[in-house]
């Protein structure tokens, strides 16, 4: 499986899809989650400030509320205390405690001022301080049991504050039967003010009344508060003195919830000294934006689909043609002459096509005019001069090749097989070990440039020559090109890109050349082993190249000649050649 995805990877086609895939995919995904994180912080600020501006609008409302019911307890003190009956005075605690009245009224017509006077006052009571007579009006019919009102623990928390106003927490009004309402407790005493003002003030009763919770549900519809969404009202102490939670205890108890899914809000409440605090669950607050988000992630992902879908089409519909004609060419090379192309198109593929097609014909007709009848007549003469007409018979075959190529301005492939062609010419060949060492670069520039046109440039050749230096001597024949491949495929290769470089110099009557490169390099214990590989002929070794050409050197120019290795890790590996100066033409 390994080897299979390896061979396909090989495939300039393949390469190319993947490279434009990559290149469709990474804009396509960067920008959709930029647009995405920004788009989400928007609406998470938009929709914070929204319920910063409710919360604070609450607050105001929450404030003028118990203002509001401050101002009610305070009729008490409001009126003429000139007498119900005949004979009263304006003496406020004998009006109280003798004649039952508060501001004129009967205790009883005060209450049901105090009850009608807002539309959520469900019950008012007062309790006389002189006999702790309990005085009581409500609006529903129940039945009332007095014994559970709990007046005294009420009183406890007015004897604190005589003269101020007690708002009591949220709690159930158990005192009547079967009632099921929630209410709060408003308190105030009426303090005798018709006499001499002491220090101690005098208390002539209390009044309470019952206020229905159902006021707050406004308030909720307001900031649209949700079923798991949590609002606490606070005292002064942090405790929790209204909750739509229904539980009571102290802010730092309640709030043990909050945690990276909730966004908690909190206003002040001056007439309480406490706040308002709402627990949000940011997965309820921001669904619509969670599918939104979810949309333009599914978007993204059809249309990465798409791209690599249309990546993969696109690779196969160009290198379906190619690997036809690698067929047809593996046919060609197991001597079937009969193959033929099919060419589906007018394009570069096509034309490409119908040259090999020409080419195997012609092939055909050549082999059958100069070989045919030399076979059936000379097949003695034919196997002595085989291996000289091969040569010239693949020169001419890459040269109607590169004229086809540079007649359907194909320039590249044209240099490509004119290259080809000289290093075909230059190792096929007869002729001595010894070549000039301007033929040697001239062969290993053509090899090169078929290296930059089939890696795309991504290396690069660099020769120095040191003026010292005759291009006429003679050095031995393909010796650097094994040398030079070796670098590209085990140094710079890996790397991606990199230099290849050659420095030509005499040193010391001796030809010194360094073919060097930029690439991954080697570790210490991989040099080692390679310079203990080059000393060693017997060792076996994978650099076959490179052990090839010392064994050359040393054995055509002597022992004291032959290649060094060094390398560095990351840095990269240079191969010094050594040879004997010899004048001369190159070929003795």
């Amino acid at each position: 499986m390994f080897s299979f995805w390896q061979q396909k990877w090989r495939s300039m086609f393949v390469k190319f899809s993947a490279a434009f895939i990559l290149v469709g995919l990474i804009p396509l995904l960067a920008l959709s989650y930029y647009s995405v994180q920004t788009f989400t912080g928007h609406v998470e600020r938009y929709t914070s400030n929204n319920l910063n501006q409710m919360m604070l609008y609450m607050s105001y409302n929450l404030n003028s509320v118990f203002k509001d019911y401050d101002d009610v307890s305070q009729l008490m003190y409001t009126g003429r205390y000139d007498g119900f009956y005949e004979g009263s005075n304006d003496n406020q605690s004998y009006n109280v405690n003798e004649l039952g009245q508060i501001n004129s009224m009967p205790i009883d017509g005060f209450l049901k001022t105090i009850i009608f006077s807002d539309t959520f006052i469900r019950t008012a009571y007062f309790v006389r301080a002189a006999d702790n007579k309990l005085f009581y009006q409500y609006k529903e019919n129940q039945v009332f049991q007095p014994e559970l009102l709990p007046v005294e623990e009420w009183g406890r928390s007015l004897n604190e504050k005589k003269n101020k106003i007690a708002i009591f927490p949220m709690h159930a009004e158990n005192y009547y039967k079967n009632s099921d309402v929630k209410v709060i407790t408003v308190g105030r005493n009426l303090i005798d003010i018709s006499g001499k003002l002491t220090s101690e003030p005098k208390v002539l009763g209390t009044l309470y009344f019952d206020v229905d919770i159902a006021i707050f549900d406004q308030f909720f519809k307001e900031l649209s508060i949700g079923e798991n969404d949590e609002l606490y009202v606070l005292d002064s102490d942090n405790n929790v003195f209204f909750s739509n939670m229904d539980v009571m205890g102290k802010k730092e108890d309640l709030l043990r919830n909050s945690n990276d899914g909730t966004l908690v809000l909190t206003e002040s409440i001056p007439y309480l000294k406490g706040q308002v605090t709402a627990l949000f669950m940011k997965q309820n607050l921001y669904e619509q934006l969670v599918t939104t988000r979810l949309a333009v992630y599914i978007a993204i992902f059809i249309c990465a689909v798409v791209l690599i879908v249309m990546g993969a089409w696109f690779s196969r519909k160009l290198a379906a043609p190619i690997s036809s004609l690698i067929k047809q060419m593996m046919k060609v090379e197991s001597g079937n002459l009969d193959a033929q192309v099919e060419i589906k198109g007018n394009d570069e593929m096509g034309r490409l096509g119908h040259g090999f097609n020409r080419m195997v014909e012609r092939l055909q007709i050549f082999i059958n005019d100069a070989y045919v009848a030399e076979i059936k007549q000379k097949q003695a003469e034919l196997n002595a001069l085989k291996s000289q007409i091969r040569p010239h018979y693949l020169y001419n075959t890459l040269e109607v090749i590169r004229m086809n190529a540079v007649h359907n301005d194909a320039d590249e492939v044209g240099d490509m097989i004119l290259s080809l062609s000289n290093q075909l010419k230059y190792v096929i060949d007869y002729g001595e070990d010894w070549v000039t060492l301007q033929q040697e670069l001239d062969h290993l520039r053509d090899y090169f440039y078929i290296i930059e046109v089939r890696y795309e440039n991504r290396f690069e050749l660099r020769v120095h020559i040191s003026e010292h230096v005759d291009l006429s001597w003679p050095v031995l024949k393909l010796s650097l090109q094994p040398i030079v491949e070796n670098a590209i495929q085990h140094g710079v290769r890996p790397k991606g890109k990199g230099t290849v470089g050659i420095s030509v110099e005499a040193v010391e009557g001796q030809l010194a050349i360094t073919v060097y490169d930029d690439g991954v390099g080697m570790e210490k214990e991989q040099l080692q082993r390679l310079n203990e590989t080059l000393s060693d002929p017997s060792a076996p070794s994978r650099h076959v190249g490179i052990k090839n050409v010392h064994e050359r050197i040393k054995t055509v120019c002597g022992k004291e000649y032959g290649l060094s290795i060094s390398s560095r890790r990351h840095v990269g590996t240079s191969v010094h050649m050594a040879m004997p100066i010899k004048e001369g033409d190159g070929h003795h």
